[in-house]
């Protein structure tokens, strides 16, 4: 079946970034089972010209860790995650034997300055939401948008034409 294949390859890939995003193991099995309803429920949707596989996979495993963090039940639900179960190291990144980036993004973004090579890693390695990582970073919500979109932009230019 279908659904098996895109699992057996790709739910590595999408838990790993959906326990980035919500630092519970019992919250990102919920959200992974939901992300591959949705996945299985949309794939028609899926435009080859638009994303990769991978790419659209990951972007809806990702949005759904997010909606999953601003949910009430999520909040609601934070007592009952053991403490031993959330672990960070000095930069608050979670400990996981997977690696969600297999073609080296992370070192790519060191073409970056340093304030936008900060917003990338917030946005797109922390899971953080724009509005997020302003706050974090303590500067206003156009600067992180500005940063965020030049340095896609230069991401993007290493990578050539699509």
């Amino acid at each position: 079946m279908a659904i098996s294949v895109l699992y057996d390859n790709y739910s590595a890939a999408i838990y790993g970034v959906i326990l980035r995003v919500v630092r519970c193991e019992h919250t990102a099995e919920d959200v992974m089972q939901e992300c591959f309803v949705k996945i299985w429920t949309s794939i028609l949707s899926y435009d080859p010209l638009k994303a990769r596989l991978f790419t659209w996979l990951i972007r809806i495993a990702r949005n759904a860790a997010i909606d999953a963090l601003r949910s009430a039940h999520y909040r609601m639900s934070l007592g009952t995650c053991d403490i031993k179960e959330i672990t960070f190291d000095g930069n608050n990144a979670i400990h996981t034997s997977f690696n969600p980036d297999p073609i080296g993004i992370r070192q790519l973004t060191q073409v970056l300055n340093t304030e936008q090579r900060e917003v990338i890693d917030l946005l797109y390695f922390g899971g953080l939401t724009q509005t997020e990582a302003a706050e974090a970073l303590n500067i206003p919500l156009g600067t992180v948008k500005n940063r965020s979109r030049t340095a896609i932009s230069k991401l993007k230019k290493l990578f050539g034409p699509a």
